[in-house]
């Protein structure tokens, strides 16, 4: 399936949609503290949400039960959330959301930590942000996709963490998937050609120890780290504009 080039209509409700899902980030923040549930954060995501008109995209969708993603520590993603999952001091934890507004599509996620962490755990999350980072500084018209792969590939690598491959970046705005695939490694110079008007993500999943993904097979969705070591990951939807690149999911001015 072709890539799909967004018209100046589409663009715009992406953006609000996209506002949306990053504010929802923002607001939850001032929540997540020792003691409370991950299904409480959830909850409260939902409602924000359905409060501004619009719906968690991860609601049902093909059978996921929650409207968010929370994945704590080793959970590299799609963790459901859980009143038996009770956030405690070090944790950190990732939160992905995704809004569906006037039927349009944002996505992003950060991480956050609970009272103290190591400088060790520290260092993953801040290379998993500049990593992402670099990821959006290759985004503009003619440069390939896969070049946003191979800068933050081989940066993760020098710090001495590895990237998960198995899940990727994707298309969104019109659907929650679209194409393309936005691998984080990859060959440099290879894939498509970024065009105006592409609207995607970037999200790299960064592991202290090996990259490889575990599945749970009891409920289909939690995807852990293989040697449950940690994990830490970083989205953002973007536009490619004329000139560079709009960052849609940035509601505090960071880009």
């Amino acid at each position: 399936m072709a890539i799909i080039i967004k018209n100046q209509e589409q663009i715009e409700g992406i953006r609000k949609s996209s506002k949306l899902a990053g504010q929802t980030l923002q607001i939850i923040g001032e929540y997540v503290k020792e003691g409370v549930t991950t299904e409480y954060l959830d909850n409260i995501i939902k409602e924000y949400i359905a409060d501004h008109g619009a719906i968690a995209a991860p609601l049902n969708y093909n059978g996921f039960p929650k409207s968010s993603c929370i994945s704590p520590n080793n959970i590299i993603c799609h963790g459901i959330p859980s009143k038996d999952i009770i956030l405690k001091p070090a944790d950190i934890v990732n939160i992905d959301i995704t809004t569906i507004l006037d039927g349009y599509f944002g996505d992003t996620s950060k991480m956050f930590t609970i009272g103290d962490i190591s400088d060790e755990v520290q260092n993953l999350i801040d290379v998993t942000k500049h990593c992402l980072n670099l990821g959006i500084q290759q985004v503009k018209p003619k440069n390939s996709f896969g070049n946003i792969g191979y800068f933050i590939g081989n940066y993760a690598q020098s710090k001495g963490f590895s990237v998960v491959y198995e899940f990727c970046g994707h298309g969104v705005g019109l659907k929650f998937h679209e194409e393309p695939q936005v691998d984080h490694l990859a060959r440099k110079n290879s894939g498509a050609e970024m065009k105006p008007g592409m609207i995607f993500t970037i999200e790299p999943m960064i592991n202290q120890g090996k990259s490889k993904v575990v599945i749970d097979k009891n409920d289909g969705w939690t995807a852990t780290t293989i040697d449950n070591k940690l994990s830490a990951q970083y989205e953002h939807t973007i536009l490619v504009t004329p000139t560079g690149f709009e960052v849609l999911t940035d509601v505090i001015g960071e880009y």
